[in-house]
């Protein structure tokens, strides 16, 4: 099911939106320092972390609404993405070493009222530039959507959802050990 289907399109006031806009900011430098103990603190327990292929069809396909059928690239719970750290924590996975070096950055930032009060949803366009090695240079482009917790934690936000979407339909990188 889309996010979308469950936004009630309703404006949010400007401080809200920069509030929320401040958020994924600060989420996006943890991503970019390696801080990913720190980004896991910034997700709900109940987490739905996703992003699915992306087919030509879909574009075809798009006047008929039919969703043709596509694969999960990432599908994870709060546990996996643990265990993902964890195994960037120990300096032997190997398609992180060297570590990449990477930027992300977000914009055109839509926040509309979720299903619950506590709740939002935020649609969002990315870039993640990756490089690692010498030569080795990665583009992801795309576009998120973003569920919002108000939480009592330090940052007063927690993810409890994110749905990836990739502008590419083929996938160039050697791996993709990346966070988005």
């Amino acid at each position: 099911m889309s996010v979308d289907a469950g936004i009630r399109h309703e404006c949010v006031s400007l401080a809200l939106h920069h509030e929320i806009s401040q958020f994924l900011y600060h989420e996006a430098a943890l991503l970019d320092d390696w801080r990913f103990r720190d980004w896991l603190a910034l997700l709900s327990e109940d987490i739905s972390y996703t992003m699915r292929t992306v087919t030509n069809a879909q574009t075809r396909d798009r006047r008929r609404s039919v969703q043709p059928p596509s694969t999960w690239i990432f599908n994870d719970t709060w546990h996996q993405l643990e265990r993902r750290i964890a195994r960037l924590e120990t300096g032997m996975a190997w398609a992180e070493e060297p570590p990449s070096r990477t930027r992300h950055l977000v914009t055109n930032i839509q926040v509309k009222q979720g299903e619950h009060e506590d709740e939002f949803d935020v649609r969002l366009n990315y870039l993640l530039y990756r490089a690692q090695k010498e030569r080795d240079e990665t583009f992801y482009a795309g576009m998120r959507h973003d569920r919002l917790r108000r939480c009592a934690n330090a940052d007063g936000w927690q993810v409890c959802r994110r749905e990836i979407a990739l502008d590419q339909v083929v996938l160039a990188s050697h791996n993709l050990s990346v966070l988005f």
